[in-house]
């Protein structure tokens, strides 16, 4: 789906789903994040049209990397956690392409806190390292365990998360920088499609390279 932002000739090309939770979403504005090849780094952020005391719609070209995206999107989220304007329930959500639905359905990331850090190093014994790599691979680390590699988009992956998982334990989230946005809303939506599973995921993601 190509999004075209109000007034502006640009184009964005959405992340695809096969089905959103969410497909409504009322009082609204919106940012663009667009894939810009005539800029130097090939990103290019519209925030103008964002009111801090609405819902955002945050749409961002497919084609980005996260390496690219998400410094944009944490200095977003900021913005509107620091401003004295402030709604407590307003939300954020990604914008994508639902397939199922052949309209926009949307994915909340209000509570999601990105860090550009590696915190690998600093897994403890209750926490459960998922990494998402650049090589279709994702990789299950907790200390005092082997590390387990398996192939990504398998159920294999739910599989060794339950083998690993204990009570008490808590799953963080780490992407290769690498990967394009689209590839980060796929690898998302495979824990969102899980959330009957009794399985604790940390509020923060990071980024590795």
């Amino acid at each position: 789906m190509f999004l075209y932002s109000c007034g502006n000739e640009k184009v964005i090309e959405l992340p695809e789903i096969n089905h959103s939770e969410i497909s409504e979403i009322n009082d609204v504005s919106a940012g663009y994040l667009f894939y810009d090849e005539t800029q130097t780094d090939s990103i290019e952020l519209n925030r103008k049209n964002l009111i801090v005391s609405t819902n955002w719609l945050i749409n961002v070209d497919k084609r980005l990397s996260l390496k690219q995206v998400i410094p944009k999107i944490k200095f977003l989220q900021d913005k509107k956690n620091n401003s004295s304007h402030k709604n407590e329930s307003a939300r954020n959500y990604y914008t994508c392409h639902d397939l199922s639905k052949k309209n926009l359905g949307f994915i909340d990331f209000t509570e999601v806190v990105y860090t550009l850090e590696d915190s690998i190093s600093n897994a403890t014994k209750n926490q459960i390292i998922v990494r998402f790599g650049n090589n279709d691979n994702i990789t299950l680390n907790q200390k005092g365990k082997d590390v387990s590699t398996i192939n990504s988009n398998s159920d294999n992956l739910f599989s060794d998360l339950n083998k690993f998982y204990t009570t008490g334990s808590t799953i963080t989230l780490g992407f290769h920088e690498g990967l394009s946005f689209q590839d980060y809303i796929d690898y998302k939506i495979l824990f969102q499609n899980k959330k009957s599973t009794p399985l604790k995921f940390s509020k923060k993601e990071f980024l590795y390279n």
